[in-house]
């Protein structure tokens, strides 16, 4: 019914078939036909003929009208596909757990505001676990983690490497020996103790002391587990928690020690209480990574943000050769 109605407008501006013609650039009779045809398919007379100039029938003002909010309609979506191609208008909603939405996603969702003001940023803090289904609905873009999800369900890009340290009170005798394999603060802040020449210690000079160990289904609790093994002893667990920066605060106060990753070592303010040791092995470095519902369209603002973010990893504190992110 609408299809041809730029002939219709163009009759009724002109009010006259051959003024509109020429300002359409066709022939008279092709026009009155497409005229024709549109009439046709409304079932009654737009222009009423017999005036001079051409007025419009009760039916012919009523279906412009429509063609006017259509027009409208039309320009409206034409700038906001404008604005939206520039990223003038648009959202983008990113989850994290408590460790990426305090520290990590807030600085990062700062500079992206600051380039793209138009953008409506969103920062939702769950359990990895939600986090995972509001993905799969759609109700979060993308999502900030460390943990390994499925690769049939959740495409990912990978924001930076990770390494775990083992965090000791500085009170601990075993302290004493151990004095050539201790970090400094610093050296993990600016990565430098990445450099293979850094000394790894040997987890079984810990053998004896007690441990803060996150739970199972978090990977950190995971990669523990594995390091224990490696190294032949079951360790002596005091508490098993939740999130990594609980078992970092329980360290700080002297009661056990911890595996922290250094991305949280880089953004909290350095405790003058713990010692960091660099440990051995594959399970002490894992990626870091963007995930987003495998087979989605991505919007403009998630193309953006992604390839802003897969940009100078290696400059990020704690990277060792560049690359994507992940939960703590």
């Amino acid at each position: 019914m609408f299809q041809g109605m730029e002939y219709v407008y163009a009759v009724y501006q002109e009010r006259s078939f051959s003024r509109a013609a020429e300002k359409l650039f066709i022939s008279q009779p092709s026009l009155s036909a497409n005229v024709k045809r549109v009439e046709q398919q409304v079932g009654y007379p737009i222009f009423d003929r017999s005036t001079k100039p051409l007025t419009l029938t009760e039916c012919g003002r009523q279906y412009i009208r429509a063609v006017e909010k259509i027009r409208q309609t039309q320009g409206e979506f034409a700038d906001f596909v404008r604005d939206w191609g520039n990223l003038r208008t648009g959202s983008l909603t990113l989850g994290g757990s408590s460790l990426f939405s305090s520290w990590i996603l807030p600085p990062l969702l700062a500079n992206f505001a600051r380039q793209y003001p138009g953008i409506d940023v969103e920062l939702v803090e769950e359990t990895t676990g939600h986090l995972a289904k509001m993905l799969q609905t759609g109700e979060v873009d993308l999502l900030l983690d460390n943990c390994e999800l499925d690769p049939q369900v959740f495409d990912r890009q990978v924001f930076r490497r990770e390494r775990l340290l083992l965090a000791v009170p500085r009170s601990l005798p075993v302290n004493r020996s151990l004095v050539h394999f201790q970090i400094p603060a610093e050296r993990i802040r600016d990565g430098s103790f990445l450099d293979p020449g850094t000394p790894e210690v040997s987890l079984a000079a810990f053998r004896e002391e007690p441990f803060i160990l996150l739970k199972p289904d978090n990977d950190t609790g995971k990669r523990a587990v594995a390091i224990f093994q490696k190294n032949g002893f079951r360790p002596r667990v005091l508490f098993q928690v939740d999130q990594q920066m609980t078992s970092y605060n329980i360290t700080s106060s002297g009661i056990g020690l911890s595996f922290i990753g250094d991305t949280l070592i880089s953004c909290v303010p350095p405790h003058p209480d713990v010692i960091y040791y660099k440990l051995r092995g594959e399970n002490s470095a894992r990626d870091i990574l963007f995930y987003w519902k495998r087979g989605r369209y991505l919007s403009r603002a998630m193309e953006e943000f992604l390839r802003e973010m897969g940009k100078g990893g290696e400059n990020r504190p704690g990277t060792e050769d560049g690359g994507d992110l992940s939960k703590g």
